[in-house]
């Protein structure tokens, strides 16, 4: 979300004639686009500032912004400790960017915009035309989350739950297809809470899904609460909707689910699992684990070792509790940081057990790859199959934006490596 959120703001400064540079010694404005979920996000802060103050040393100041949710969260003691940053602003205040650089421009005060004005921010993207031209894009459907899981800093830094309305939406997925994208995740902090004049995600997707030149529709952050009916029945129908769910769980005990008020049961997420299971025997799903909760007991934590084997994720995202301040976790008594970091590494190591398993099963299979860029200075392609692992072929064809069937050869920790099956691809060319 914070890679779409940056993309909106390049396409808002385009209106006051600032345009992006990757080389950082001639920016006349620097804007830090930041994220709270994880500890020392605003020690990060500091540290990029440091790097500023380095680089301009001996040249005039650029403006400095510092975007995103250690803005919202912090944004006062940040203006109180860094002069050198000019102003601050918040994920639902950006669509005020402009005005914000230009009165820093007239050399006015530090300025703080922390509001929580979802609605006007989307009426004014929508006057602006999102200009991301990548084969796989993202899009931003729904912001905020009511569920207040006790380690979340999420309701606090992006507000309620709020749904863009589905016309808008179609309308930036067609804009979005026609700069030339393939693919399109939806993005949420709680995605399939999607809500919008009782139109559910399910509605949503089946709308996108009519755009021709779009082939593949995926969303992230998926709660299981929320994970209703409609949605599972759409996996048989919608083949556009690629068969890989990211569904965060944290934990695979129901104690220590019940103490992050995550208002769902290991048996409740089982059941969703085997739902879809049924409807798309091909699915496959990831997740975020949080190991060491205040409360873990051995006996927790061997019940999530379980929970990982049982469904076998092909991707887990797994930290050690990090504790946020402002949430109702923060001053828990914390597991023994030793025991934690044991019982962490022991996760990891099943987990990537688990993936290997499964991708030493891909080799010699044939799978469906979007190719999305040429590798620089290389014959080779990158792309993703339908389950989003990375691969990369060689080839003298320019295969951007085009979905081959390709024969994995060999991979590694994070890449598969393959060829084009020729067979395939003469006669389902048009996949």
């Amino acid at each position: 979300m914070n890679e779409y959120d940056s993309n909106r703001i390049l396409d808002l400064v385009k209106k006051i004639n600032y345009t992006s540079t990757k080389n950082l010694s001639v920016a006349d404005c620097y804007v830090l686009n930041t994220c709270h979920i994880r500890e020392k996000a605003t020690d990060k802060v500091y540290h990029e500032i440091g790097r500023l103050k380095k680089e301009f040393r001996n040249k005039t100041k650029p403006i400095v912004l510092i975007a995103g949710c250690v803005a919202q969260a912090e944004g006062d003691i940040l203006l109180k400790n860094e002069k050198y940053i000019d102003a601050v602003v918040g994920p639902q205040s950006y669509h005020q960017i402009n005005n914000m650089i230009l009165k820093v421009e007239k050399k006015l005060k530090q300025i703080n915009l922390t509001e929580f004005d979802v609605i006007e921010k989307f009426d004014t993207l929508n006057c602006h035309k999102n200009s991301d031209n990548r084969i796989s894009s993202y899009l931003t459907i729904q912001e905020g989350c009511n569920k207040f899981c006790k380690f979340c800093v999420v309701p606090y830094t992006r507000g309620a739950e709020f749904s863009r309305s589905i016309k808008e939406i179609v309308e930036e997925a067609k804009n979005l297809s026609e700069n030339g994208a393939k693919e399109i995740t939806l993005l949420g902090q709680n995605v399939n809470a999607y809500n919008f004049e009782g139109k559910k995600i399910s509605d949503l997707i089946i709308e996108i899904s009519k755009i021709d030149k779009l082939k593949r529709v995926r969303y992230t952050t998926s709660h299981p609460v929320d994970f209703t009916e409609d949605l599972i029945e759409l996996y048989k129908n919608c083949k556009k909707l690629m068969p890989v769910i990211h569904l965060p769980v944290q934990s695979g005990s129901n104690k220590i689910l019940e103490a992050m008020n995550r208002r769902h049961s290991v048996e409740e997420y089982y059941q969703i699992i085997k739902k879809l299971i049924k409807v798309r025997p091909d699915i496959k799903f990831s997740s975020d684990f949080i190991i060491g909760y205040p409360g873990e007991s051995h006996k927790d934590f061997m019940k999530t070792i379980e929970l990982m084997k049982r469904v076998k994720f092909i991707n887990s995202f797994s930290f050690i509790f990090s504790a946020r301040p402002g949430t109702p976790a923060f001053g828990l008594d914390r597991v023994n940081e030793k025991i934690a970091q044991r019982r962490l590494t022991e996760f990891q190591n099943v987990a990537e057990n688990i993936k290997n398993s499964y991708r030493n099963k891909l080799i010699n299979k044939t799978t469906k790859v979007l190719f999305e860029n040429k590798i620089k200075n290389q014959n080779k392609y990158f792309g993703r199959d339908e389950h989003f692992n990375s691969v990369i072929v060689e080839s003298n064809e320019d295969l951007t934006g085009l979905i081959k069937n390709v024969k994995i050869l060999r991979g590694n920790q994070n890449t598969l490596f393959g060829e084009l099956n020729l067979t395939f691809n003469q006669t389902n060319y048009a996949a």
